[in-house]
């Protein structure tokens, strides 16, 4: 297993290792350009041998045809091992296709491009270029449509975008045009390429690894979407209630370069025409929707995602990997107790080496055994991880939990059991409150919330995989926005999500992985868990706008004093409720910092004989039965003030 190391000048040693390596390839028959990609599989692991300092580091501008008319061209900055390509072989890409190269950064320190006197590239960003390069894979950085150095307009997530993208993996395999320059006519072919591309990359980059891979394109071979969309409506909307201050065309201002600014006008409109703040669905949704193509995939996926990731909730995880399992795609998963965060930086040590037995696997041919392990691995507390066969776990079955009056006024119960026709429980949207507060208030009664809570649990009881809440609620108001939580009530120790750094605190020294250079060093700083501990921890969440209940696509205003029965999609979680703690469900209205509220302020009456939540249990029905019965163990004494993780309030302008 590689190991990182704090000095990037190579040994001696080394470099004899190194020579003798060169020189048997160049003694030895290489294989065919096609071999590593596609041929028989072969033991052992791709090997640092190529030298990383003279590696060929260009930038070509590959052309897209955006309609019958016009072609834009969108900047593509490459760097590759020299060694193969005089020794007559092809390498394979690790491609990342983003827009952030320019405005905002990448990774946990926010690093951009950069370029020499004469446009060429010196610093790639990540560690990709560091780590893989010298093992023998190029890698490509694309400046999507509309940003930094290539032509075109930025359209979130649309045609613009994807086709920026897919076309590089085109011209990658032979079926595009590149050039030497923005605007002249020197063609580029990418004659070093196997055509074998992975692509990968967090957020929005992740999200466009995905919507690639929903076109089916040839030679796309693996995608590793980190904390990545799957439906750009999901990204705003939460079945018509709106989760961020502005929509498609914010984000676009936001990357876009300053040429695309001034010539993207009509783009802006349509993504604010085609975006209405009222939650309906649009045709510009269905273009940006990728799990409805996921029949579509051709390559393998390895998803990242935070558990606690409040920006790229785990709605998209969720839809994204049930769609792919469906159509049998080969598949990998890490959950983390992050929020927004890179696994190399909350795990670094274990993802680098994962990472690379993956794309050797993939990309070079290697049998290496990465696709016959444990499917999942899922973080329980910080910094300690579990493995799943599958994921998730064989034997999970959908219960049906039902709220019920409890013997405390205004605190219900969870169970089993259907409430009595005509039980109700009633709050009062209060935009000011959040799940933190309805949380820490969940074993009293309090107006703004209505909680339901089961007896402290006698054996852990996992929840893995998506759930729903059907609500039947009558409002006071035209109008009424509606959340519910699932909350572990127990003392633990968790990564600090809502932090400033998202469950990771960034530290001083680093690490380097892989070779360096002046402009480049491959160096970063290390990171370490930022534990918080915590008296109830909320590991599951879904909102609704409730004019939205008879069509997630189409809103209305709703009658006041009449009964709406509506489904709130909760997002996909892994979490164990320990044996001791209790588990609760809490219904309210206005998630503040989360959703934006209604116009009226509602006060809603819910009907409990008609109201249920389907949870994904591992173990099923028998499971929550052997939790919920036998001698209870005692559960640690309540707090005389309650801590949770407060979400930040505003939290509504982040980027993905």
């Amino acid at each position: 297993m590689p190991k990182p190391t704090r000095n990037t000048r190579i040994p001696w040693a080394t470099l004899v290792a190194t020579a003798l390596t060169a020189l048997l390839a160049v003694l030895l028959p290489p294989p065919g350009p096609a071999h590593a990609a596609s041929g028989p599989g072969r033991a052992g692991e791709s090997r640092p041998v190529h030298s990383y300092d003279r590696a060929v580091r260009e930038s070509v501008w590959v052309e897209v045809r955006t309609s019958a008319r016009r072609t834009d061209r969108v900047a593509v900055d490459i760097v590759r091992p020299r060694e193969p390509a005089q020794q007559g072989r092809r390498v394979p890409v690790i491609m990342d296709a983003s827009p952030y190269y320019a405005c905002c950064g990448r990774g946990n320190e926010s690093q951009k491009k950069t370029y020499d006197e004469h446009g060429d590239p010196v610093q790639f960003p990540l560690y990709y270029d560091n780590y893989f390069v010298p093992r023998g894979y190029a890698v490509v950085l694309v400046d999507l449509a509309g940003t930094n150095r290539s032509d075109g307009c930025v359209d979130v997530g649309g045609r613009s975008d994807v086709q920026s993208a897919k076309a590089v993996v085109d011209w990658l395999n032979g079926r595009a045009r590149g050039y030497r320059s923005r605007t002249g006519d020197t063609p580029v072919t990418a004659g070093w390429s196997t055509g074998a591309v992975g692509m990968i990359g967090k957020s929005y980059d992740g999200t466009v690894a995905n919507a690639v891979a929903a076109t089916g394109v040839d030679g796309l071979r693996t995608i590793v979407p980190i904390g990545a969309i799957s439906s750009w409506y999901d990204y705003y909307f939460a079945k018509g209630a709106a989760l961020f201050g502005s929509g498609p065309d914010g984000l676009a201002s936001r990357v876009e370069s300053d040429g695309a600014r001034a010539r993207c006008a009509a783009v802006q409109r349509r993504l604010v025409e085609g975006a209405p703040r009222n939650g309906d669905w649009t045709p510009l949704w269905s273009e940006r929707d990728y799990v409805r193509d996921a029949g579509r995939v051709k390559a393998s996926v390895f998803a990242v995602h935070g558990l606690q990731d409040l920006n790229v909730r785990t709605k998209h995880l969720g839809q994204w990997w049930d769609a792919l399992a469906a159509h049998g795609v080969e598949r990998k998963i890490w959950l983390s107790t992050a929020g927004h965060v890179d696994p190399f930086d909350f795990r670094r040590e274990a993802w680098v080496p994962t990472l690379h037995r993956w794309f050797d696997h993939y990309l070079m041919g290697y049998d290496n055994g990465v696709e016959r392990e444990p499917m999942a691995d899922v973080e329980r507390a910080p910094d300690q991880w579990t493995t799943d066969r599958v994921w998730p776990p064989a034997g999970t079955r959908t219960t049906t939990l039902r709220p019920a009056a409890g013997p405390v006024a205004g605190v219900g119960t969870l169970g089993l059991g259907q409430a009595a026709p005509g039980t109700t429980a009633r709050f009062t949207d209060d935009p000011r409150r959040s799940e933190a507060d309805w949380s820490a208030a969940a074993d009293r009664a309090t107006p703004d919330k209505a909680g339901f809570v089961t007896r402290p649990l006698t054996r852990d009881l996992r929840l893995s995989g998506s759930s729903a809440v059907r609500l039947r609620v009558t409002p006071s108001t035209s109008s009424a926005r509606l959340s519910a939580v699932l909350v572990d009530l127990g003392p633990a120790a968790v990564r600090d999500y809502a932090g400033d750094g998202e469950g990771i605190r960034t530290l001083p020294d680093r690490t380097c992985w892989g070779a360096g250079t002046a402009g480049d060093t491959g160096c970063f700083q290390r990171t370490e868990a930022d534990v918080k501990r915590v008296d109830h921890t909320v590991f599951s969440r879904g909102w609704a706008d409730l004019g939205h209940w008879a069509s997630a696509r189409h809103g209305r205003a709703v009658t006041p004093g009449r009964p709406y029965t509506i489904t709130l999609d909760l997002a996909a979680a892994d979490h164990v409720v320990p044996a001791g703690h209790r588990l609760a469900l809490i219904v309210a209205g206005t998630d503040a910092g989360l959703i934006e509220p209604a116009s009226t302020t509602p006060r809603l009456t819910v009907d409990l004989h008609a109201t249920s939540a389907g949870l994904p249990l591992v173990g099923g029905y028998r499971a929550f039965v052997r939790a919920t019965s036998g001698a209870a163990v005692a559960p640690s004494p309540a707090p005389e003030h309650p801590r949770g993780v407060r979400v930040p309030v505003p939290s509504l302008t982040r980027l993905p």
